[in-house]
């Protein structure tokens, strides 16, 4: 164990003062291993933040849920448009036919979504989300509010013309969130009143966009807006403990039922899960991790010469250093031990100033795309595991080289 100890030490001093001899050849060689490492870490590290956020906002979407659309969300090819805007759009009658048949729902909602102009006095948003609710979306999709309150039964049963409005259009319209409570905005000539505002939620990628919308009651938004054109959907919610694909099974059977199909005819409806939405998302995003990997791994095998070319170079330079060595009894493993660890000591001090370049660019990254980029431990752990490796592989032949020598020749060496 000492005599190891004494070997790292001494391979540990020759390593740093080849650094300090050999500072413009070193700084080469190791560009290569750090920038290898940085496209590597720095593509898992964007990778698995930009992940983490859209699978955090799918799940925002609902757990074991699934939409009822006209739409098929995953598209491709197969799936031409033009087939699926003939199909009829979701009805609001179909919510109660749906209650009536299911045994394996929790709630179903009916939403209308669509795009409206929004004024107050000389204020205007022109492009403000206009959602359409019936009482059961706050069971499937609750919202937290920042001022105010959600619509009581009454009122969705009448139709009332109030209405809850996100946090930035409050902020558009009114400056704060208080100050909106109790304002009449106009909505396409139509007067509704405010009764609550959305928490802020920031800006996302998917799922509704709360921050810049205006909720109605259902029996109101379809005063305001064409129904038909609103794209509404149905929004399923299995009971507890009820697997999404059994859901969809049941949800399936009861939906060909109420459109009455017959066996020979195809489905005009598509049935949407969130979770095969989540599944589709991580294949998507292994695919990038893997283009990485090989934009990485190419840097990392340019990196991988360079650091053998050091070693070659440096066990060139100390043949006369390894001859006494030798001579006086070192063992050629102890040799290649050397040389083996200081390869593996380059590419250690390569992976830093690479992780180094990839925390700067997190903290850069996070400043601009409104989300955390993070360094989870096992990027860590994968970039302790690589520069191992590569140093293991970049050091292995000059070193074996160097233990091969024999003391004489390598004495009588220049």
């Amino acid at each position: 164990m000492l005599k190891s100890l004494h070997i790292m030490a001494n391979s540990l001093r020759l390593t740093f003062q080849e650094l300090r001899v050999n500072k413009l050849r070193t700084a080469l060689s190791l560009t290569g291993i750090a920038f290898g490492i940085f496209c590597i870490i720095g593509v898992l590290a964007a990778v698995n933040s930009l992940e983490r956020n859209i699978q955090g906002e799918v799940k925002s979407l609902g757990t074991n849920t699934i939409y009822i659309d006209k739409w098929d969300y995953s598209g491709g090819p197969d799936k031409p448009m033009w087939k699926f805007r003939a199909r009829p759009v979701a009805k609001y009658e179909e919510v109660e036919m749906i209650r009536q048949r299911s045994q394996l729902l929790d709630d179903i909602s009916y939403l209308m979504q669509t795009i409206g102009t929004v004024t107050y006095k000389d204020n205007l948003i022109q492009s403000a989300r206009i959602y359409g609710i019936i009482e059961s979306q706050m069971i499937i999709q609750p919202v937290k509010f920042d001022a105010g309150r959600f619509f009581s039964p009454s009122e969705f049963e009448s139709g009332a013309r109030i209405c809850l409005i996100g946090y930035a259009n409050a902020e558009s319209l009114f400056g704060t969130s208080e100050r909106a409570l109790g304002k009449q905005i106009d909505i396409r000539g139509k007067k509704a009143t405010i009764i609550g505002v959305l928490k802020k939620e920031g800006k996302n990628f998917i799922g509704w966009d709360y921050d810049n919308c205006v909720m109605m009651p259902y029996k109101f938004c379809k005063q305001v807006f064409d129904e038909a054109s609103s794209n509404p959907i149905l929004i399923a919610k299995g009971k507890d403990g009820v697997l999404t694909a059994a859901l969809s099974d049941e949800l399936h059977g009861i939906m060909r039922q109420i459109r009455k199909l017959s066996p020979t005819q195809e489905d005009n409806f598509s049935l949407n899960s969130v979770e095969a939405f989540s599944k589709a998302i991580t294949g998507f995003f292994s695919v990038l991790n893997i283009v990485g990997g090989i934009v990485g791994g190419i840097s990392l095998i340019v990196g991988l010469f360079g650091i053998a070319n050091i070693m070659f170079v440096t066990v060139k330079e100390r043949t006369g250093m390894i001859g006494l060595k030798k001579a006086v009894g070192a063992k050629s493993s102890s040799i290649l031990f050397e040389f083996l660890l200081e390869a593996i000591i380059l590419c250690l001090l390569g992976g830093g100033i690479g992780l180094l370049f990839v925390y700067i660019g997190t903290l850069i990254s996070s400043s601009l795309l409104k989300f955390p980029i993070y360094i989870s431990a096992p990027m860590l752990m994968i970039t302790i595991f690589v520069c191992l490796v590569v140093g293991i592989i970049a050091g292995i032949f000059p070193a074996s080289r160097a233990a091969k020598m024999d003391p004489v020749v390598a004495i009588r060496s220049k």
